[in-house]
């Protein structure tokens, strides 16, 4: 049995090739840049390069696939691109699509990020194939983007005011991922994920503070300054104005729900906070000889 794994280089989509091969089975790395895959993976790893807009690349990355881990980064065109892809898998003869989709995606969601899952979604219950959805809530690793802040002004700055979290570590994600591709009574299952415990960006704070070993705030902005603070970083105005606007339902408390999944399906409790955070405290970490 092989499986596909699409964005292989991406944070939960590599964290599913590693495991996949880990665990010995056959998992081939859809890519768009041969070179950073093997950085990544190494020089062994099953390597087809293309991309989810081209169906012709995708058609021969899935030669003699059984099953499709299917993940895409947010973009404006990930719903043309990730229908086309099920529709390409559907006629290649694959079994099974597992897709990473989000916590809240629905149809007409005020965020693109999570109408775009629901439109996706929704074509692949429709497909033919036998599918499973993962919903992750926010990734600990997207406090990385805040890396920044923390690294010149001791702050964590997010438009995070009284957000409660229940965060999930890509990791875990992953594991679950695993778990769906090569275990059986999955299909037609929708598996919300979060970590073990809702958490607000103040106590992300102060455990950050902890692992690097100095004094770090919270800073929260309003939204607008967060847009702007992102685009000028070079983010795309359409990326800015929904991850703000992501952060406007996290206010609203549409996270703050722990679910037992991740534990149910890997058979392990999942990571906290402060155990990504020490994990990655050389992206917070002050050069030497600044501050």
């Amino acid at each position: 049995m092989t499986i596909l794994v699409t964005g292989a280089t991406g944070t939960v989509g590599g964290q599913v090739l590693r495991a996949l091969g880990e665990r010995g089975f056959a998992a081939r790395a859809f890519v768009r840049d041969r070179e950073a895959a093997i950085r990544r993976h190494g020089p062994e790893v099953d390597l087809a390069v293309g991309d989810l807009g081209d169906p012709d690349s995708l058609r021969a990355a899935l030669h003699g696939v059984e099953q499709v881990f299917l993940a895409c980064a947010n973009h404006p065109s990930q719903a043309v691109w990730e229908t086309a892809a099920i529709d390409v898998a559907a006629a290649a003869g694959v079994r099974r699509v597992v897709k990473l989709s989000a916590l809240g995606a629905r149809v007409g969601s005020p965020v693109a990020f999570l109408d775009a899952h629901g439109r996706i979604e929704a074509h692949l219950r429709e497909s033919g194939l036998r599918w499973v959805l993962l919903q992750p809530a926010f990734l600990t690793s997207n406090v990385l983007a805040a890396a920044d802040g923390v690294r010149r002004a001791d702050s964590l700055v997010l438009p995070g005011t009284g957000a409660k979290v229940a965060m999930v570590d890509p990791r875990d994600v992953a594991e679950v991922a695993v778990a769906v591709l090569v275990g059986d009574g999955h299909d037609g299952r929708t598996y919300e994920l979060t970590g073990p415990e809702a958490v607000t960006f103040d106590a992300v704070a102060e455990q950050l503070s902890i692992v690097v070993g100095r004094r770090i705030g919270f800073m929260p902005v309003p939204d607008e300054a967060a847009v702007a603070a992102l685009t000028e970083a070079g983010a795309p105005q359409w990326f800015a104005t929904n991850v703000v606007a992501q952060f406007r339902l996290l206010r609203q408390g549409v996270q703050a729900d722990v679910r037992d999944t991740v534990a149910t399906l890997t058979g392990q409790q999942p990571r906290r906070i402060a155990e990504f955070l020490r994990d990655h405290a050389a992206a917070f970490a002050v050069a030497a000889g600044h501050g």
